[in-house]
Order: structure tokens, then C-alpha cells, then sequence
């Protein structure tokens, strides 16, 4: 039977290629050696091996290159790159591997991403090993997982973590460090936000700014700044036109008489909602719905 670990190698039923930046990979093998000596003696692939050794110790050679690598240790050999391992007698060296091709954009452009700019660096690097990678065996774990029990979801999960091992792999054996730039919002831009999220969410009820400004724990005064500051635009003006485009929409319907589209949009009294419709679209409601939507004829 198969031990958890083996059962990695279920990975091989999935077809996966993946775009990563401009590049493209393809997933060809994933493997397993355990609880033996073994040795792969020296061969070239036309693609890229990863190694993970979870167990015990060996020595890598590769392009007239000796690594000692033990468990713990992620180790790569690129294309037509002469390798071999071999484990350790007493110890034998115990690990994962995958292989995939990893193809550049047919075109390099100019401001290439952040991922772009890390694949470049791993196929130009010529180290080839990295020592404490300890956290990729959680990855490997994570992967086996998924594909044996095979949720709900499994697919998408399983290429998030491919992807994940895959770039995990390039930062360990380059030297890439992009600038962090720290994408968000002023702390008056979020409050804006959701006190534009409550009037959509509310707007079918009655709401007034102290009922907005109370969800982001503001003044009166301070929320209608920022909200004005925000969108260009009154508390007021921003509810009546959210109220107004959905009724335009309502009012396509001719199912719903035009009094119920008014309490619907949260207008109290039928007579203010065509005042106020007449007052911003240039017709009465019942003229929009006549000319089925259209106002410019």
C-alpha cells in the first residue's frame, strides 16, 4: 500500500500548464524516491528537474559541481545540464521531485513584470541549490493532500499550489528583490468606501447621514467631507441617483405600477419620487416607461 507520501504521485493524473507573468510552464512528471539507496547516474533532460529532499543525505553533481544535500535542501538542474545524485549508504537521501518546461513571452517587453523579471534571473542563475527550504515540504504536503482527497475546488487549489512551488523554487536560487510598493487606500478613501457600500446596500430604506456616518464611527461633519471629497458628490445626490438608476431599471417592468417602484427605491411618498425622477431624467416616470427607457426622444 501506499504511504501518504507516496500517494504525491496521484499528481501525475492532472494535465497542468500554467501562465506565470509572460511565461508559460508545463507540468510533466512528479516523483518520489524513498527508503532505499539509490542513484540516477549522469544524464540531461530537455527540461527542468526540482528536488526536495524530505529525508536523509546525498551529493548532487552537476556540470562538474558537488553539493552535499540533506533533508531540507531543494536542488535544480536545468536543461541539457549534465546531474546525478546519489544517496548516502547509511543515510540514503529521500525526496520529491517534478519536472516542467518553462517557456519566456515570444517578445520581451519593455516593463516587464515583477514575475517576469524573477523567471528571467532563475534561467540565468547559475545557483543551483539552497539549503533550509524547509517550508516547501508544507507545499508538497498541501499538494498531496488536495489530490488525494480531491474536494470540491481540488483543481483550482492544486494549480495555486504548483504556481506557489514553481516561484517558490526561482526566489530560492536567485538573489530577485522587487521593491515592495504598498498598494491602499488613505484611511479617508476606506471610509468613503463604505459609506458608499451602505447606501448601496440600504438604499430601498429611509437613510440619513447620521445613519452613515455611524458605520464608520465619524462626525457628521467629518463623514459628509470625506464623502464629498471622495466621489465629487453629497451623501444626498450619491442616494437619490443610486435610487434613480435602479428605478429606471424597475420601470422598464411593466408588471410594477409606478407607485411600488417608488417605495421599492425608498421613496416614502410617490408624488416626491416623481418630482424628483421629472427633476433630474427631464420626464415623469410614466413618460420614461412610455418611451421604454429612452430619453432623448
Amino acid at each position: 500500500m501506499n504511504t501518504p507520501r507516496q500517494r504525491f504521485l496521484e499528481l501525475n493524473s492532472v494535465s497542468l500548464t500554467l501562465s506565470l507573468g509572460g511565461f508559460s510552464a508545463d507540468i510533466l512528471h512528479w516523483g518520489f524516491i524513498a527508503n532505499e539507496w539509490w542513484r540516477n547516474y549522469l544524464h540531461v533532460h530537455s527540461f527542468f528537474e526540482i528536488c526536495y529532499a524530505f529525508a536523509g543525505r546525498g551529493t548532487f553533481k552537476i556540470c562538474n559541481e558537488v553539493y552535499e544535500v540533506k533533508a531540507g535542501d531543494v536542488f535544480v538542474a536545468k536543461p541539457d545540464e549534465p546531474h546525478e545524485i546519489i544517496a548516502d549508504k547509511k543515510d540514503p537521501l529521500e525526496i520529491y521531485f517534478w519536472s516542467y518546461t518553462l517557456l519566456p513571452p515570444a517578445k520581451r517587453q519593455t516593463g516587464s513584470g515583477d514575475i517576469d523579471t524573477l523567471l528571467r534571473a532563475f534561467l540565468e542563475t547559475k545557483r543551483r541549490v539552497q539549503h533550509d527550504m524547509i517550508q516547501m515540504e508544507r507545499t508538497l504536503e498541501l499538494l498531496t493532500d488536495e489530490i488525494v482527497k480531491r474536494e470540491v475546488g481540488y483543481s483550482q487549489v492544486v494549480r495555486g499550489l504548483v504556481t506557489k512551488l514553481l516561484l517558490d523554487t526561482a526566489r530560492a536560487v536567485t538573489n530577485v528583490h522587487v521593491p515592495f510598493v504598498q498598494v491602499s487606500r488613505s484611511a479617508g478613501d476606506a471610509a468613503a468606501h463604505l459609506m458608499m457600500r451602505y447606501l448601496q446596500d440600504n438604499y430601498d430604506r429611509p437613510v440619513s447621514v447620521p445613519d452613515v456616518a455611524a458605520q464608520v464611527h465619524l462626525s457628521e461633519r467629518h463623514a459628509r467631507r470625506l464623502f464629498l471629497e471622495a466621489t465629487g458628490t453629497t451623501m444626498k445626490q450619491f442616494l437619490t441617483a443610486l435610487r434613480l438608476d435602479v428605478a429606471k431599471q424597475r420601470l422598464l417592468s411593466e408588471d410594477i405600477s409606478v407607485s411600488e417602484i417608488a417605495f421599492e427605491v425608498g421613496f416614502n411618498d410617490v408624488r416626491h419620487f416623481s418630482t424628483t425622477f421629472r427633476s433630474v431624467v427631464g420626464m415623469t416616470p410614466s413618460e420614461f416607461r412610455d418611451k421604454g427607457g429612452t430619453t432623448f426622444l
